[in-house]
């Protein structure tokens, strides 16, 4: 049952309304359907994230959103252009050149946190292993 369900990214939002334009003028995005409890983006293949009003804040401290691109130095570049900030690391598991990670061979990632203090990451597609008897 739980290995055929989709998932969905939960993020909390002290302001609404700053982290919907925060989406809409870093990132691009719109809204599928707002409500007043919560904001849904739908993003590819049918993935998707809500912010949602809440008193707790985020601690940045661990991702909570990973978005995986197909062309990383052109997203990481299109969004510094929009004045997003990446995180630097220096830890004995993560160290960042300018903001960006080699997680392996070929593998890219970095960091950069919303207006309500959210962790999120850009990254190429999670390889995934061809089903078995395909």
């Amino acid at each position: 049952m739980i290995n055929q369900a989709r998932a969905a990214a939960m993020l909390p939002a002290q302001d609404l309304e700053r982290a919907k334009a925060f989406y809409r003028d870093k990132l691009g995005l719109t809204p599928t359907m707002e409500s007043p409890g919560a904001i849904f983006y739908q993003l590819a293949g049918g993935t998707a994230f809500v912010a949602y009003p809440s008193s707790g804040q985020s601690s940045g401290t661990y991702t909570q959103l990973a978005l995986e691109v197909q062309d990383f130095d052109g997203t990481v570049k299109a969004l510094r252009s929009k004045g997003v900030k990446f995180e630097d690391y220096d830890t004995p598991m993560v160290k960042t050149v300018d903001g960006v990670a080699e997680a392996g061979p070929g593998m890219k990632i970095a960091w950069f946190k919303d207006s309500e203090g959210n962790l999120i990451a850009v990254a190429p597609p999670v390889p995934v292993p061809a089903a078995k008897g395909a």
